[in-house]
């Protein structure tokens, strides 16, 4: 697979019919393709490089919206387990746009988190939403866990 601008890691990777990565969240192996190569890798870094709890990280989360299931790649949940962050993944060669914003914008309409993530592997992009004054900040870094809740 790519080789993506995320820290290394060594995934574990199964062979049947077609190839499966281990999805430590889920603690199970998924299908790999190129948008869970990039799950599995960012959700590392949000784990090892950004002391993320795994155990305040859920991958595939449904949500209803306009009256249809849609799912959420990652949410990241606050201490008393409220939505805190959505994290959209993309494939490597998917460019992100503002479509891909306004999907996850979608998707907050019904979280209403604080902060919205988005990687396709190569490109990370996190903003912090201002809902007092209907507005958002693009942040230069992801931030560590830590300073998420301080700001929540």
């Amino acid at each position: 697979m790519l080789e993506l601008n995320l820290p290394q890691y060594d995934p574990k990777i199964k062979k049947t019919d077609k190839l499966y990565i281990w999805d430590q969240i889920r603690s199970k192996y998924v299908a790999l393709t190129p948008e869970e190569w990039v799950r599995q890798h960012f959700i590392n870094y949000l784990i090892t490089e950004k002391q993320y709890p795994s155990s305040l990280i859920a991958n595939e989360t449904q949500i209803s919206l306009n009256n249809q299931r849609k799912r959420c790649d990652s949410v990241v949940y606050d201490n008393h387990l409220n939505p805190l962050v959505i994290v959209e993944y993309k494939s490597p060669n998917v460019k992100i746009t503002q479509e891909v914003f306004d999907q996850i914008a979608r998707y907050n309409i019904v979280l209403k988190v604080k902060y919205l993530i988005i990687s396709n592997g190569l490109e990370h992009y996190c903003c912090c939403i201002d809902y007092e004054n209907l507005g958002y900040e693009y942040l230069p870094d992801i931030p560590l866990y830590s300073a998420l809740n301080k700001n929540g």
